[in-house]
Order: C-alpha cells, then sequence, then structure tokens
C-alpha cells in the first residue's frame, strides 16, 4: 500500500508499506486485511459505494463524500458515503462483534439456503415480519431494502407478514427469488429485477404508480430501521 485516508476512522489505521492480503465481500459488507492484522470494515447500505481509479484520474464524486482511499502502485480504491467505516484487528469475523452471525452470502453462485432456512429459526421472532427477515444479515447476507421489496412482490407475499404464518417450502422460494435476483444482476449497472416494469423494478420507489401485475396504485410503507 502506498498511502491511505480515511478522515472520520475512528480505530487503528493500516500503515503505508504493508501488504493488503485478502478482500472479502459479504452481501454490502467489504473487508480488506492487512499483513498486520489490522482489518477495514465497510458496510455500504443504501447510500456507500465503492470506485477503483488510476492515479490522478477524476473521481465521479466530491472530494467530502470520500471516507476511505486506498492507494497500490497502479491503482486507488476510494470508498463513498458508506454508513459503517471501521477497523478491527485479526482477519477473523467471530472476533467481530457484528459478525459472529453472518449468514450465506446470497449474491455467491449455489448458496446454501438450507442454512439460511435454519437460521429463520435460531434469530427469528415468529412474529417479525418477513420484511424485516429478509434484512437481517445473520439470516443471509446480500438483501437490502430494493431487493426485500422486489423478491416480496416476485413471489406474491405481504412484507407485513408474520415469518410464523409463512411455510418452509414458501421461505425457502423468497430466499431462492432473492439469490437469483442478486445473482442476476452482479454485473449489470442498471439493476433490472422486473424486466416487464418501467424502469426494470416493479414497486421499489414507485409510490402511486401502477403495479405491472394488477395495475392497482402502488402504497408505499417504510418499516423498521432507516440508516
Amino acid at each position: 500500500m502506498v498511502s491511505f485516508e480515511a478522515p472520520y476512522l475512528q480505530g487503528v489505521r493500516p500503515q503505508v508499506g504493508r501488504v493488503i492480503e485478502e478482500i472479502e465481500s459479504f452481501g454490502k459488507h467489504l473487508e480488506f486485511a492487512w499483513d498486520d492484522g489490522i482489518v477495514l470494515h465497510t458496510h455500504l447500505r443504501m447510500t456507500g459505494s465503492w470506485h477503483l481509479y488510476h492515479p490522478g484520474e477524476r473521481w465521479r464524486r466530491p472530494q467530502r463524500e470520500m471516507l476511505v482511499a486506498i492507494g497500490v502502485d497502479q491503482w486507488r480504491a476510494v470508498c463513498f458515503n458508506a454508513p459503517t467505516v471501521e477497523t478491527y484487528r485479526s482477519f477473523d469475523k467471530r472476533r467481530h462483534p457484528g459478525f459472529g452471525h453472518l449468514g450465506p452470502d446470497l449474491t455467491k453462485d449455489a448458496p446454501n439456503l438450507d442454512e439460511c432456512l435454519s437460521r429463520v429459526d435460531r434469530f427469528a421472532d415468529p412474529d417479525e415480519p418477513i420484511a424485516e427477515v429478509l434484512l437481517d444479515q445473520r439470516i443471509a447476507c446480500g438483501v437490502g431494502n430494493v431487493y426485500k421489496s422486489e423478491v416480496l412482490w416476485r413471489v406474491g407475499v405481504s412484507p407485513f407478514r408474520a415469518v410464523r404464518d409463512i411455510s418452509i417450502d414458501l421461505r425457502r422460494e423468497i430466499l431462492d427469488m432473492a439469490a437469483r435476483l442478486l445473482c442476476e444482476n452482479r454485473n449489470r449497472v442498471r439493476r433490472v429485477t422486473a424486466p416487464e416494469a418501467p424502469g426494470g423494478v416493479a414497486v421499489y420507489g414507485r409510490n402511486g404508480l401502477p403495479c405491472p401485475r394488477c395495475h392497482d396504485a402502488i402504497r408505499v410503507q417504510r418499516t423498521g430501521q432507516h440508516l
């Protein structure tokens, strides 16, 4: 590493000259691990993004939105607007309080859906709405607010339906649909979850517009925490 900038970072700082040994992603979580045991963890949520630039190339986001910039010989990796930017010691997710129970990553090929289903029983409150269960990273990684909305529309399940009222087969269908949509969009610049709908999405962000399936007006209601 030839440069490291993180103006608001609270925690130990990786030192110039150290070697980045591993980079791993878990849904919207991204971790850089250095050879001295320091790990940088970012969670993008709805606002964050990582960009790659050549040295001297103009950034596509303003400097004030930069939270981390990591430089190596031919590249600069820059993180903008991520709600979570932190460092900790040792590349062992069990030592990080927020990572001890991360579920399978649905953005990967052939995720373990049986493990996800098992985790629904272990971590979800039976009365919890299925929309919130889909967002629980202990159950499965990768689903955010957009995919939560689109997946449940695709399988015809109300986001407010309690998980206890959803059969095992339907839970599997929901998780399988989430994995399929996430994988289909891994390499797309523009997200497409419903090709038949204007803009490629069926319900997310389309309050008051007609539903592509029933043509009634879409009503948006926010649930859970909004970070």
